[in-house]
């Protein structure tokens, strides 16, 4: 795709050669002559770098422009200038100008300059890829059957471009498989960008998904990119599909068969190429029968079906979970346990309805509870059985009473807490959020901050 400039100057020869230069050089430009004219060019077009003029005659000069432009697009600028100083140009660079060149416009300079400033703006773009990469832990932890033909199916649809439904219950690694097939994909260097579809009010999720111009709505201060936009080129991650409203799914559908959208607000159609991964906990071929999701949207995601096997078909990994666990738990900062095999086969013999969330925080409990180091089965039997011993207030044993912050404590609390009320409700969010009295979308912020959900 082709990379696109935007230039603002208010002397149209300026205009002109430099048009002309970018279009024989493979770049799509597009003019301005004044600073008001190419804010109205970003809010309705997709700009990869601006070249601006620090002298535009009336209205809006170059350096207010220059701050706008950062601040709302964070784009890369090249500042262009008749009447430079060595004060200007540092002005400039300082208020985050990529760079400043003095007119008469020597253009392969030019030209030099506008292919620096897009491979850092990329380098940019990919030091964001790494940083969330190094937060996120994205390899599948396992070596029984279920496991290996897991990683036998992502790695067979991985390197196409196939869309791809991944679908299994409630804590089975649905975002981690997603994360897992972006990896192996041929736009790993692109970023996955993730909708959580559950957690966006009906009311923002076009906002959300194909973002809006400025005015658009109450609140809408700044220009906003949507997902779809900045999925391009790339792979986007449509999680909790099934929690969609069907006048959601019914938008959602559309841009997914023609891969064009318009902004909230506005009259320019973008055109796309989004690779979609999407991930659901439900039985959507009973929410079809129901009415509750279009039999054509699920036809149109479930291209490449990929089902997630639940951790009571793959107790044999639970050792190496457990491994694994105690490592992550260790680099937070916790206690350094171990498990005796004993324990771990009392483990491996118990169900686990919340699969490896739910093995996840059983892990972390124990570390938390458990002065001892090595973590053997009379620690562990308690906890399986649905409840902790409950030792006298004030002893070593209390369960609160081990964790020495506030804030951990609480913490503590209320995933035990929401988690308990959510498996009452079926893994209904909805339900619990209405009957302990909470907003839904803060209840499902909360759920996801405590890792009781993905």
């Amino acid at each position: 795709m082709k990379k696109s400039v935007l230039i603002i100057d208010d002397e149209p020869g300026i205009r002109e050669s430099l048009s002309g230069i970018l279009e024989d050089e493979g770049f799509s430009p597009f003019s301005a002559e004044n600073a008001e004219q190419g804010l109205k060019i970003l809010a309705e077009e997709r700009v990869d770098l601006v070249l601006l003029d620090i002298w535009l005659g009336e209205g809006m000069d170059g350096m207010s422009a220059l701050h706008h432009i950062k601040s709302t697009y964070n784009l890369p600028v090249i500042m262009i200038s008749g009447h430079g100083t060595i004060e200007t140009a540092v002005q400039a660079v300082q208020s985050g100008a990529q760079d400043f060149i003095e007119k008469p416009l020597s253009y392969d300079k030019v030209i030099i300059s506008i292919g620096a400033g897009l491979r850092v703006a990329q380098l940019e773009q990919d030091n964001q890829l790494l940083r969330e990469r190094a937060v996120k832990k994205s390899s599948i932890t396992g070596e029984s059957q279920a496991i290996r033909e897991l990683r036998t199916q992502i790695e067979t649809v991985a390197p196409t471009d196939s869309w791809v439904l991944i679908r299994g219950d409630h804590g089975t690694g649905k975002e981690l498989v997603a994360q897992t097939i972006h990896q192996l994909s041929k736009c790993s260097h692109r970023p996955m960008i993730e909708v959580n579809c559950a957690a966006i009010p009906e009311e923002l999720i076009e906002s959300e998904l194909f973002g809006h111009v400025k005015g658009s709505f109450t609140g809408a201060h700044t220009h906003k990119r949507g997902k779809f936009d900045q999925a391009d080129g790339g792979i986007l991650f449509l999680d909790e599909i099934g929690d969609m409203s069907l006048k959601t799914q019914a938008k959602i559908l559309r841009i997914l068969q023609e891969q064009k959208f318009e902004r909230v607000g506005g009259q320019k159609t973008f055109e796309v190429n989004v690779r979609v991964l999407a991930a659901t906990n439900k039985d959507l071929e009973q929410e079809i029968s129901e009415g509750t999701f279009r039999a054509d949207l699920f036809y149109r995601l479930n291209v490449v079906p990929i089902r997630v096997p639940s951790l009571d078909e793959r107790v044999d990994d639970i050792p190496l979970l457990v491994a694994d666990l105690l490592t992550q738990l260790y680099e937070k900062g916790l206690p350094r346990k171990t498990f005796s095999s004993e324990a771990l086969q009392a483990m491996m013999n118990s169900r686990w309805p919340g699969n490896v969330r739910e093995l996840r925080n059983f892990i972390e409990r124990l570390c938390i509870m458990c002065p001892e180091e090595n973590i053997d089965v009379g620690h562990v039997t308690p906890f399986l059985d649905g409840a902790a011993p409950q030792p006298e207030v004030g002893t070593a044993g209390n369960t609160l009473m081990l964790v020495g912050d506030f804030k951990e404590a609480r913490r503590l609390f209320e995933r035990d807490y929401l988690a308990a009320k959510l498996a009452e409700n079926q893994g209904n969010i909805s339900k619990t959020a209405e009957l302990i009295g909470l907003e839904r979308s803060h209840l499902h912020k909360k759920l996801k901050t405590l890792e009781i959900i993905e």
